[in-house]
């Protein structure tokens, strides 16, 4: 990977449009979304960027939606990419019985959506996230996949803002492709 040094909407704007989806595709990983997005630009500010980002996000298929998800790994697992990471810091140190229902939910809940327990974690703790999951495994799938719809768009909104801040992990960290 070599360094680009960009930053902010206008530099993203003018990256090409691999390393506007290779940036994109980092916040979030369905590809029909980052290409969906990439090409849209040039975006006359942030915020048009993110309301954007969340139609496209509305319209993706459920396999386009599977897709994105696969990028997630489970909450209370050691996330291996740096975002995640980040995104679950409040269930490091957690309670070992708190981390272990964590374990035994998310199986039940990928049992019966046949997905990852997707929320937005953003520092929140350890058992703030396991009372979200039990509440949610109540969901009938319909209303779950809504549910996580709506917490990959807060997920992907987070992430975009972080890709374009001065001091954001991805900035000046585009693939050269």
């Amino acid at each position: 990977m070599r360094r680009v040094d960009w930053r902010g909407i206008d530099s993203f704007n003018g990256l090409t449009e691999r390393q506007a989806i290779s940036a994109l595709y980092e916040c979030c990983s369905s590809s029909i979304w980052a290409l969906r997005v990439a090409r849209a630009r040039p975006f006359p500010d942030e915020e048009a960027l993110l309301e954007y980002a969340d139609l496209i996000l509305a319209e993706l298929t459920d396999a386009d939606l599977d897709e994105a998800l696969a990028g997630h790994p489970r909450i209370g697992e050691r996330p291996d990419n740096p975002s995640s990471k980040r995104e679950q810091s409040g269930v490091a140190g957690a309670d070992p019985a708190v981390l272990a229902r964590l374990r035994e939910l998310n199986e039940a809940y990928d049992e019966k959506f046949g997905h990852v327990y997707l929320v937005f974690a953003n520092g929140r703790p350890a058992d703030e996230l396991l009372a979200i999951l039990e509440q949610r495994l109540r969901n009938d799938p319909a209303t779950e996949r809504r549910v996580l719809r709506m917490e990959l768009a807060k997920i992907n909104r987070s992430r975009l803002q972080r890709m374009l801040a001065p001091a954001g992990r991805f900035a000046g960290e585009v693939a050269d492709v």
